[in-house]
């Protein structure tokens, strides 16, 4: 049999069980941590201890990050110059300028067959281009200098969001030692003690608690503080704060496949379908403008 760091590489409980588990709440939770053995089972079945926590080796924590995942959600792919780019000049306000800089110009070079034609107007007729050219340019500016700004926005929004989660520490007991290590570095049957104050950074099953009363208003929009306790509702979720009291609990899921995790992906997903129909409206609307733009267009050329 495979091993890792002296112990079977092959846990007890999969990623799916784990991740089952932590959907249930209150009694409903106590009675399948139950079915589970326990908590000490469920800490045994992790290769952990409620006392000594991981042993901390590199070997046994890749191994962890491989098998259940890392405490990371990853960040939504940024949007490239050229799309932000391509996204100002969907302005509707901008498409009608872009017609009429065209129009503009095509009517500068339309010149008529006639000899009677006085010479001050065909000085003007021959700078006329600059009108359209000039509009022309202006929407240029105005697409190149929205999409810089929302090009510098996103980087310093995603660089001020990495050093944030880069100084964001959290209290893990590893060989039997109280570590402050970062949110990152956590990895599921780590045991974590949390106090007054905390945001939860992983999914959990206590272990021991002390009057503890967590705030799940950003998962479920309830308001009322909810007491946690091993008896009662030991389940306690990524992304809540603890407003009352302290514990102990062993990590259960991290990342990606914690309850914050899981309704991440699912707003991601919401927020792609959302872009997808703004774009289709923006599309509706530049038909219309473009069927004006053609109309007007040819109004000009024939009173011309």
């Amino acid at each position: 049999m495979a091993t890792i760091d002296g112990r079977p590489a092959q846990y007890g409980i999969s990623l799916k069980q784990l991740r089952e588990l932590m959907e249930h709440r209150g009694r409903e939770g106590v009675a399948k941590i139950s079915e589970q053995g326990g908590i000490s089972e469920i800490c045994k079945k992790l290769y952990t201890s409620p006392n000594e926590g991981l042993s901390g080796s590199k070997l046994d924590i890749e191994h962890r990050r491989e098998t259940f995942g890392s405490n990371v959600i990853p960040p939504k792919p940024p949007k490239t110059f050229l799309t932000l780019v391509y996204e100002a000049l969907q302005d509707v306000t901008l498409i009608i300028l872009e017609i009429a800089s065209l129009v503009s110009l095509g009517l500068s070079f339309y010149k008529p067959a006639d000899e009677d034609t006085p010479v001050l107007q065909e000085e003007e007729d021959h700078y006329g281009w600059i009108e359209g050219l000039a509009i022309l340019i202006s929407v240029i500016v105005v697409v190149l200098v929205t999409a810089f700004n929302d090009y510098s926005k996103e980087r310093q929004f995603r660089g001020l969001q990495n050093r944030i989660e880069g100084e964001h520490k959290f209290s893990v007991i590893r060989s039997g030692e109280v570590q402050q290590i970062s949110v990152g570095d956590i990895v599921c049957g780590d045991i974590a003690q949390i106090k007054y104050g905390d945001l939860l950074p992983a999914d959990g099953i206590l272990i021991q608690s002390n009057d503890l009363k967590v705030d799940e208003s950003s998962l479920t929009g309830e308001s009322d503080h909810v007491k946690k306790g091993v008896d009662i509702d030991p389940m306690v979720l990524s992304g809540t704060h603890v407003m009352e009291g302290s514990g102990k609990m062993v990590v259960t899921a991290v990342g990606v496949n914690s309850q914050a995790g899981i309704i991440f992906t699912l707003l991601g997903a919401a927020v792609d379908e959302q872009e997808a129909e703004i774009k289709k409206m923006k599309k509706g609307w530049s038909k219309p403008c473009r069927f004006l733009g053609t109309i007007s267009s040819n109004y000009i050329f024939t009173t011309c």
